[in-house]
């Protein structure tokens, strides 16, 4: 759907590589690379440099607008590493995207600040912080280290809802939603500017399944704060759960329901696993919300 924002500039890299514009008129697709041993989906076929490069390339040839590299596991109950293992994973396999997609933009999927500073100097284009916001205290004067490096280095910065480990609702969507206010605020009151930050709602973080479904069913709410929406359902447990336990490499229904309806209900981009798979149920998506004479 078309987006409201709140500004008519609209994201840039801090390289001066071109991002994709367009994200009003049609839903971008983000390729995941998993620099890791133990993703809870594909932990360890992506480790080596040469791997993560040759993944990346191939997502791009399949559709996918932006690339985006994680080298620690997010799954619940994965070991945490520290920012020394960490940057040891991601550099390598960043240089060897870089070098191998120059062109394209590359997104860093860290929460550490220490880590993302690395990334940028070696070329990353754009911030994906998945405790960026609800992890923290999400409150006027609370030093946000993520967003102070974003702001002074001239990136993008897509946050995350998550509130890791404290998932005490009460009323989910109202206190969902203010969260989001909150922590919006919070990041632009670093100086990050307001075309500069994304949001991710943190589909099957910190969340019941039930709650991660009212995510899409209710994402025109989020699109309509008026940052761009990027929504991650690819091969989540909570689709394992609607489709009767089946395991993440088996979920492509769930997972191509979720794009077409994350992208007919306001997503800006979706971030995928199997680009080729999801490509065209999203093209199709955008096409009927598009249809003349629609109401």
């Amino acid at each position: 759907m078309p987006h409201i924002l709140k500004t008519e500039k609209r994201w840039r890299s801090p390289h001066g590589r071109a991002l994709p514009q367009d994200f009003c008129e049609r839903t971008l697709l983000m390729g995941i690379v998993n620099a890791t041993p133990d993703s809870f989906s594909d932990g360890g076929e992506f480790l080596a440099p040469e791997a993560a490069a040759a993944h990346a390339r191939a997502l791009v040839e399949a559709g996918a607008d932006v690339i985006d590299l994680g080298a620690e596991s997010t799954r619940p109950g994965c070991r945490e590493i520290d920012a020394e293992e960490e940057a040891a994973r991601l550099l390598p396999a960043l240089k060897a995207i870089r070098a191998a997609l120059p062109d394209v933009p590359v997104s860093v999927d860290t929460y550490r600040a220490e880590v993302a500073e690395k990334a940028l100097a070696a070329g990353a284009d754009i911030l994906n912080d998945v405790r960026a916001i609800g992890a923290r205290a999400d409150t006027a004067g609370t030093r946000y280290a993520m967003g102070e490096l974003a702001a002074a280095a001239g990136a993008p910065l897509i946050a995350m809802h998550n509130r890791f480990g404290r998932e005490d609702y009460g009323d989910f969507w109202t206190e969902f939603m203010d969260d989001l206010h909150a922590g919006a605020e919070r990041i632009l009151a670093c100086g990050v500017p307001a075309e500069q930050l994304w949001l991710d709602p943190g589909f099957g973080f910190g969340k019941t399944p039930a709650q991660n479904l009212l995510i899409v069913a209710r994402l025109r709410e989020i699109a309509e704060l008026g940052f761009p929406v990027l929504l991650g359902t690819s091969r989540k447990s909570t689709l394992g759960v609607v489709l009767g336990g089946k395991p993440p490499k088996e979920r492509a229904g769930g997972d191509a329901a979720c794009s077409a309806l994350g992208a007919f209900h306001g997503a800006a981009c979706l971030r995928l696993h199997d680009v080729a798979a999801h490509r065209d149920a999203v093209t199709t998506a955008d096409a009927i919300f598009a249809a003349p004479g629609k109401a």
